[in-house]
């Protein structure tokens, strides 16, 4: 085995193995996201060294590497990149939750479009423009290039390896994208769901009940997971529930109506004979 080779497959599986094992052991997905980051950045690191400290034994090798290698590496720091993104932006509720994904979709859909000449060479495994594409300084602006590419550090890049990695990774997002669509609909769509039927301000008023008594985690848990996991629980949006809140903190008189209103109806039901 070529000495490239190995060193990149040795890279490779550690990278994978440390994700395997963060997959395993780290329950919060955020957390779980930030730590494979740290690993696939220090993975490119490792690379880069071996590169510039090596280089390539001929050109057939550097676009090989350019071409295979480099890119799957960089298309997972682009897909949990992403997935952090879109996790942490993501909206409360499940209709604009919907809206949002879509809206990503979207975004997938125009890369494609923008680079459709590009997608076709190398789905269909072309090589005849590889010298241009994945040799180091060998670029064309009239072939498709990212700004990206001018920015990048050309010891280390070649202007299409990184479209590469983006075609990888817009993959594995699209698949998480409509994955992540696809519960909402079952969710939305059973006929085992439940959906408050209460008014909002009424589920608001519970929601900093519970909070405020600390039931979850102890009580370190924020207000706007709780609210989040209610809205999807049953399938509503509580909006600005907050400013609900403050309404509620202004009444002069039955500000916690809907708690004294559950009290009353279960003391009813354990007065029943």
């Amino acid at each position: 085995m070529k000495r490239m080779d190995k060193f990149y497959n040795e890279t490779y599986l550690k990278l994978e193995t440390a994700i395997q094992e963060l997959e395993i052991e780290t329950d919060c997905p955020i957390k779980r996201i930030e730590a494979v980051i740290h690993h696939i950045i220090q993975s490119l690191a490792d690379l880069k060294d071996f590169v510039l400290k090596n280089d390539f034994k001929n050109m057939e090798e550097e676009i090989h590497f350019f071409k295979y290698q480099k890119p799957v590496i960089v298309s997972k720091l682009i897909y949990y990149n992403a997935i952090y993104k879109i996790e942490t932006r993501r909206p409360y509720g499940n209709k604009r939750t919907k809206k949002y994904f879509t809206k990503e979709l979207k975004k997938l859909k125009r890369f494609f479009e923008n680079n459709l000449d590009f997608y076709k060479y190398y789905r269909s495994n072309n090589s005849f423009v590889d010298e241009k594409f994945f040799v180091r300084g060998k670029h064309d602006i009239r072939l498709w290039l990212d700004t990206f590419y001018f920015e990048a550090d050309h010891r280390f890049s070649t202007s299409h390896d990184y479209k590469v990695a983006k075609i990888i990774a817009n993959d594995l997002i699209q698949v998480y994208l409509e994955d992540r669509l696809n519960n909402i609909n079952v969710k939305r769509g059973s006929d085992n769901s439940l959906k408050w039927t209460a008014s909002k301000t009424a589920l608001t008023e519970l929601i900093y009940a519970l909070y405020s008594h600390g039931v979850f985690n102890n009580g370190n848990t924020d207000i706007k997971l709780i609210a989040k996991t209610f809205e999807e629980a049953f399938n509503i949006e509580l909006g600005d529930f907050y400013h609900t809140f403050m309404e509620l903190k202004a009444r002069k008189i039955n500000r916690t109506k809907f708690l004294d209103s559950l009290c009353e109806a279960l003391i009813k039901k354990m007065d029943e004979k």
